[in-house]
């Protein structure tokens, strides 16, 4: 087993403890208890209905040390199918409808890419990596990121000029997957404008994987999990999870029916469930302590999986992998200067350092079939916890 010092986390003391996240009131975290209950009002109805926001959801929200919310809404699992033909779902006999409760994992989707960022930021802190230090520096094999000056920070920034994503799962093998992104070009100059991009975290995956020598599920298990006692979270498979689609074509990428418990993502299924950008499995109350630890400093109980410096880094404007000022999901906390993600399957979170706050919404939004975004119900939960606050 790795020491602490390999990892990036330290041994705490009592100095440097920080408090653990316990169960209270509207009152004991300083928040509003008026509005704090129009927030679980509101939760609830986004279950309700034939065609519901989502199947199921679990909401936690919480200041300081305090959780004052904790609700779970709807069913992890209700259809078996999508029927194409008739635009409709599928519904599993009432009686293999599996609940959703406050300990339901969920598939993270892109909020995968937060735990591969604190990653790369702990090799930061360490020395093994530098954040304007070049891909090609540590990855000579990939030809295009080298040639066209991609670093580190580009990756994190979502400044590479790399598009969205590549058809990895339309490759024959591992090789031919690997080929294809060592030769793939941005498509607009490294450095320069945001543009979002699952290869982003697929590259800074190879980074770190080259400089540590070990696969990422190690490095966020041994660097993140363990030490905070997340042990809900981890790659698939995850067989009690909330299920997601019926994912075939035209409107997936690839035939897999309906998934349980494996990764809903094309590219990371097809890089077999580990991903940079996508794979990871967690519930609500374990990505609390994960919002808890970053508001804290990078502390959780005797554990410090980052220094206080690290973690502003991390979540100061324009943010390493974090989401900021982000109103479309964030509502009125994203002018607070909150940090968070979402994720394609339903997932989200937002960390408020200014108030203390968090708030993690996991849904199966995705159940039975993709479709266009919406965030309100994510904007309309942060406000009422903004409100809370001013409120309390």
């Amino acid at each position: 087993m790795p020491s602490l010092a390999e990892t990036g986390v330290r041994e705490g003391s009592s100095q440097l403890s920080a408090p653990r996240l316990r169960p209270g009131t509207a009152e004991r975290a300083g928040l509003d208890p008026e509005e704090l209950a129009c927030l679980v009002r509101e939760f609830r109805r986004l279950t309700d209905g034939d065609r519901p926001w989502a199947a199921g959801a679990v909401l936690v929200a919480g200041r300081g040390p305090v959780i004052a919310v904790e609700e779970a809404a709807g069913w992890a699992v209700r259809y078996c199918a999508y029927d194409e033909e008739r635009d409709a779902a599928v519904e599993l006999p009432r009686v293999e409808w599996v609940p959703t409760t406050a300990r339901t994992p969920f598939d993270l989707a892109s909020l995968t890419k937060l735990f591969t960022s604190v990653a790369a930021v702990q090799q930061l802190e360490r020395g093994t990596l530098g954040i304007d230090a070049r891909v090609g520096a540590y990855l000579p094999g990939f030809t295009a990121a080298a040639e066209y000056g991609i670093t580190v920070r580009h990756l994190l920034t979502h400044t590479s000029g790399l598009r969205p994503e590549l058809p990895l799962y339309d490759c024959p093998d591992d090789h031919a997957r690997l080929v294809l992104l060592r030769a793939e070009k941005p498509v607009t100059t490294p450095g320069g404008a945001y543009g979002y991009s699952d290869l982003n975290m697929l590259l800074l995956q190879q980074v770190l994987e080259r400089i540590t020598r070990r696969p990422l599920d190690v490095l966020v298990r041994d660097g993140i999990t363990r030490p905070l006692g997340m042990a809900d979270t981890g790659y698939g498979p995850c067989p009690g999870a909330a299920a997601t689609e019926d994912q075939r074509r035209p409107w997936g990428k690839a035939d897999r029916g309906m998934l349980r418990g494996v990764v809903h993502d094309e590219n990371a299924w097809a890089l077999g469930g580990v991903a940079g950008h996508a794979g990871l499995f967690s519930t609500a109350a374990d990505l609390a302590v994960f919002c808890r630890t970053l508001l804290a400093g990078g502390s959780y109980g005797t554990a410090r999986i980052l220094g206080p410096d690290y973690v502003e880094l991390l979540l100061s404007p324009p943010g390493l992998g974090f989401a900021l000022d982000q109103r479309s999901f964030m509502g009125a906390l994203a002018g607070h200067g909150a940090a968070g993600h979402t994720g394609f399957t339903g997932t989200s979170l937002v960390l408020d350092p200014s108030t203390d706050t968090f708030l993690v919404l996991l849904a199966n939004t995705v159940h039975p079939r993709r479709r266009p975004a919406d965030h309100g119900p994510r904007a309309a939960a942060a406000t009422r916890l903004a409100r809370a606050v001013r409120g309390a």
